[in-house]
């Protein structure tokens, strides 16, 4: 066919078409990559007698006519008709080959066709770039550009695992055909947690950024702490007692310690007692601590801590009478001293109990540093104990007294009757500081016996008697005596009937027994009449 009726045809079919039928081709855009090749399928049921494709108006493709396929010079080599189905495939893709595709078929009718051809770019080399190397939380706007080659691209951004949200006033986006630009205003730590990624595609293909971004946000610092926060009103001297400052902070902040205002020499995160010491600081007062952000140069102070140190009591001892203490004679003084610290309370206990002004003869100091008891009495043997106690700490000491009495009115402990042979024991007690001295006299004679348990192994009519015992106390020279009568009988006079008595009663009853039934068989036998033998 010569090219004016070509020409005249192409200019027709598209009139036919559109007055006999259309829709014969899918609805576009079909996409295709650049370089690869992409098959336009017409939706016809019968051979076609004649077809034209054409491109963006009345630009020729390809055509059938009269059994002959005739491909345009623009499209030599890379387009081919199939005149079986009406099918155009277009390879070695460019990107001009993006547009608009007319066929018209003629089979039993004349049908008409028109899709979209949309040639892309694959996505490639998706970077991130910053604006600033690190960020400085609220202080910082950050401006992060993420880069694609390709056409038709959108972008997508991602923070660890979630999408960044785009609030339109802090947070925003700005897109262009081949960038994605975020913009974070006043920045925050949580911002930028990372790793960012950032994703770009178009309707083929889908790049993500291979190396993960990551950017540094400087913060803090925040949350200015002491601890202990409540730390109690005295603290002992010489103690492992110490303040902690911490604070939230990239990167870790820098401290300074204040006491009352004034700055301690030292910029430790620890402040120990030796350092309060060092500055001479022993009074209560208020303790401070300032953090500082090397980066963002903020400076926080913490809450205020108080208290004051104390020096905790060292020893402490009791000073008594040395001599020796007689009751009802004696007084004795107790002195209570205690080293280094500062006294608080002194309390004073007896054998282990609370000791008060119970009695007139106990008189306490005005500080209760000592007291005086006068005069002794027995009641006074015992432990006395000073208890010194502060804020901090708290020692005691202790005191033996020992007051000489005695001896008291001596007992006797013994049975007043024993039988002999039996082993009899007279025990003799009289209360006593020191422990009396015994000896014992039988009715009036001194016996050897001097312990305070006078023993008789075997007893005999020669023991009964007066047994009288005399205490002495060699400290008091006083003497007591009290006396018990002891008396031996024969044996088994006081536990009972011995065993030849017994038998003999026993031996006595069966015979009067005997005599009673003999007795009462006579005379029923001569109550009985005897019967006459005529």
């Amino acid at each position: 066919m010569d090219p004016l009726s070509l020409k005249s045809l192409l200019l027709l079919l598209p009139l036919l078409g559109c007055c006999v039928g259309q829709g014969i081709l899918p609805q576009g855009p079909v996409a295709a990559l650049v370089g690869g090749n992409v098959t336009l399928k017409p939706l016809i049921s019968y051979p076609p007698t004649v077809i034209t494709w054409t491109f963006n108006g009345p630009n020729g493709v390809a055509t059938f006519i009269d059994g002959t396929v005739t491909v345009e010079d623009a499209y030599t080599g890379r387009a081919s008709l199939n005149s079986t189905d009406g099918s155009l495939t277009l390879s070695a893709l460019k990107l001009g080959d993006s547009g608009d595709y007319i066929v018209n078929v003629i089979t039993t009718r004349a049908r008409f066709g028109e899709t979209k051809l949309q040639v892309v770019e694959p996505v490639s080399d998706v970077i991130i770039k910053s604006n600033v190397p690190d960020a400085i939380e609220y202080n910082s706007t950050v401006i992060l550009t993420c880069s694609a080659k390709g056409t038709s691209l959108s972008f997508k951004w991602i923070n660890g695992s979630a999408p960044i949200v785009f609030d339109s006033t802090r947070i925003t986006e700005i897109k262009t055909n081949s960038s994605s630009v975020l913009t974070i205003k006043n920045v925050l730590r949580t911002d930028l947690v990372g790793p960012i990624y950032c994703t770009a595609s178009n309707s083929l293909t889908t790049k993500t950024t291979t190396t993960p971004f990551n950017l540094t946000v400087y913060y803090g610092p925040d949350d200015v702490t002491i601890t202990p926060a409540k730390p109690p009103k005295f603290v002992q001297a010489g103690s492992t007692f110490n303040l902690t400052c911490s604070a939230s902070s990239l990167p870790p902040a820098s401290f300074t310690w204040y006491c009352n205002g004034t700055m301690i020499g030292t910029s430790s995160s620890v402040l120990t007692l030796d350092m309060i010491k060092a500055q001479g600081y022993m009074k209560a007062a208020d303790y401070t601590c300032r953090a500082e952000n090397p980066k963002s140069k903020r400076n926080v102070a913490s809450p205020a801590v108080s208290f004051a140190i104390m020096e905790g009591i060292s020893s402490v001892k009791i000073i008594g009478p040395t001599g020796v203490l007689i009751a009802d004679n004696s007084t004795a003084n107790l002195s209570c001293q205690a080293t280094g610290g500062t006294v608080g309370d002194i309390d004073w206990l007896k054998d282990g109990k609370p000791l008060g002004p119970s009695s007139p003869r106990v008189v306490f100091a005005a500080d209760e540093s000592s007291i005086l008891i006068s005069p002794l009495q027995k009641d006074d043997n015992g432990r006395f104990t000073c208890r010194v106690s502060n804020d901090v700490s708290s020692k005691e000491a202790d005191y033996n007294m020992q007051v000489v009495y005695g001896p008291e009115q001596p007992t006797i402990t013994a049975k007043k009757l024993v039988e002999v042979n039996q082993r009899v024991e007279l025990t003799c007690s009289a209360p006593s500081v020191p422990p009396a001295n015994y000896t014992w006299k039988l009715n009036g004679t001194a016996t050897t016996t001097t312990a305070a348990v006078f023993i008789i192994t075997s007893a005999a009519y020669k023991d009964t008697g007066t047994y009288t015992c005399e205490a002495r106390n060699i400290i008091t020279g006083k003497t007591t005596t009290t006396s018990h009568n002891l008396s031996v009988r024969g044996e088994g006079t006081l536990d009972g009937l011995s065993d030849g008595a017994i038998a003999g009663i026993v031996i006595a009853v069966i015979i009067a027994v005997a005599v009673v039934v003999v007795g009462v068989w006579y005379y029923c036998r001569q109550k009985v009449p005897m019967s006459s033998p005529y």
